[in-house]
């Protein structure tokens, strides 16, 4: 039996659920800030544990906008995850990448105004590196396990992460097709950017369903082509997650689990004791709660 490691899933449109577990049970996560998305459901896949939570709830309750990213991430970090796979729905903003295809994306764009994408502030200051934000190792894996199972993937690409919940306007599209951008979702940049502070490696895996609202050939994006599209996207995303988990390493080799190592910048002794005990799971391991 190998090293046990635990492996958090984030599902998105369609994905609900993780079939294949053994020994499942829901695991109820309070955290300072509030409740995340929904209960984690806890499960054995082999000799490794997962920890599944769907992004938007049971039922798809919650808009982009009204996610509980930190809550989501520190529930997470809380039950010990060490690497978070993020699955998640895209629209194309390139001709080769068709609805079907999978996308392990190596960049973002922000283009979000609503949302609060760190664990930071109320008295503490820190600044992680975010040049390359996802883990390279993990991003490989998931690319590795999509081509054995014979999927469309493509390795690498810039996802726009958009307020929503409307689509793009199509002068938006073009303008980001224009920058260069591969695809457009609403979720997946926050989750990266807590991800980082809480030293977890971090990686997309995107399923493309549409071409957003560009290409003049296609029509309008429709929500009832994107959830079929969506359907099929989903089966594929779990035959990759039950390929890929098996085959992680125990040392990853990257830099994701020292993120923070010299990202604090606040003196110790200002931290205020409530700011160290809440982001206990995050910071501890560099700001004791003995330097109150």
């Amino acid at each position: 039996m190998g090293t046990s490691l635990k492996i958090g899933i984030i599902g998105g449109s369609g994905l609900y659920a993780m079939e294949g577990l053994a020994n499942v049970r829901e695991v109820t996560v309070e955290t300072p800030f509030g409740a995340p998305s929904d209960a984690i459901v806890h499960g054995h896949l082999g000799d490794h544990e997962l920890f599944f939570l769907p992004r938007h709830g049971r039922g798809h309750r919650l808009l982009p906008s009204e996610l509980p990213f930190r809550a989501n991430i520190w529930a997470l970090k809380h039950l010990g995850v060490e690497r978070v796979i993020a699955v998640g729905a895209v629209g194309s903003l390139r001709a080769d990448i068709a609805p079907g295809h999978l996308v392990v994306p190596d960049q973002f764009i922000d283009r979000t105004f609503n949302r609060v994408g760190t664990f930071f502030g109320n008295g503490i200051v820190a600044h992680v590196g975010f040049g390359d934000p996802v883990c390279p190792v993990l991003s490989q894996s998931l690319i590795t396990s999509a081509k054995r199972l014979k999927a469309t993937v493509h390795e690498g690409g810039t996802y726009v992460c958009m307020e929503g919940p409307q689509f793009s306007t199509r002068a938006e599209s073009e303008l980001y097709r224009s920058w260069g951008a591969s695809i457009i979702g609403m979720t997946n940049l926050q989750e990266a950017k807590l991800a980082r502070e809480a030293e977890l490696c971090f990686a997309t895996l995107a399923l493309s369903t549409d071409y957003d609202c560009w290409k003049q050939d296609e029509h309008e994006v429709k929500i009832e082509a994107v959830l079929a599209v969506i359907s099929a996207n989903v089966a594929l995303a779990k035959q990759v997650i039950h390929d890929v988990v098996p085959t992680m390493a125990a040392s990853p080799g990257c830099g994701c689990g020292r993120a923070l190592e010299h990202a604090i910048i606040t003196d110790r002794a200002a931290i205020p004791a409530r700011v160290k005990r809440d982001l206990a799971p995050i910071i501890g391991r560099y700001v004791g709660p003995e330097e109150n």
